[in-house]
């Protein structure tokens, strides 16, 4: 992998007041517990998330405050993840410490499960802040950021509800 590019840590407030917040909302017959072990397993975004390459948990089982993970998006890009909220079954959140291209400041997702009457509620919100010469650009693919990150959630979902009965 190329070099490494220190992103700064971020928090809840971040998550809150980023310069550039994505946020979906999926409403599903998957229960939080299938939604959440999706999220959470060996196989976690590889599967579902068109293309994510890989990523691999670098913490050992049970996973909480802490755990690290490392993405790949084909075979220059990677982000390594900490996470800073692991309310286990219902909320998980990190940021990202470094990555294998340049351009962000801080990057940072969200993720909250709720039940609903008809099964949950998956609520995905990306956060980011990007170094000021790649704010342009980023203004510019926010459109195609919105669709991509969109499948994502819808993704988890929807390999959520594999094999579950309806």
């Amino acid at each position: 992998m190329m070099g490494r590019f220190s992103l700064a840590a971020a928090d809840e407030d971040f998550i809150r007041s980023a310069p550039v917040r994505i946020t979906h909302r999926i409403e599903s017959e998957a229960t939080c517990e299938s939604v959440w072990q999706t999220l959470t397993s060996d196989g976690a975004l590889a599967s579902w998330a068109r293309g994510i390459t890989g990523a691999d948990w670098t913490s050992a089982r049970p996973f909480g405050i802490g755990t690290t993970r490392t993405v790949r998006a084909g075979a220059l890009a990677a982000l390594n993840e900490r996470f800073f909220r692991w309310d286990e079954g219902n909320r998980m959140s990190f940021y990202v410490e470094s990555a294998s291209l340049p351009g962000f400041q801080r990057f940072a997702e969200d993720l909250v499960l709720e039940p609903t009457s008809a099964g949950s509620r998956l609520t995905w919100t990306f956060a980011v802040q990007a170094q000021p010469w790649f704010a342009p650009i980023l203004l510019l693919a926010r459109p195609i950021l919105d669709r991509v990150t969109r499948r994502w959630a819808d993704g988890a979902v929807r390999h959520s509800l594999q094999g579950s009965p309806r």
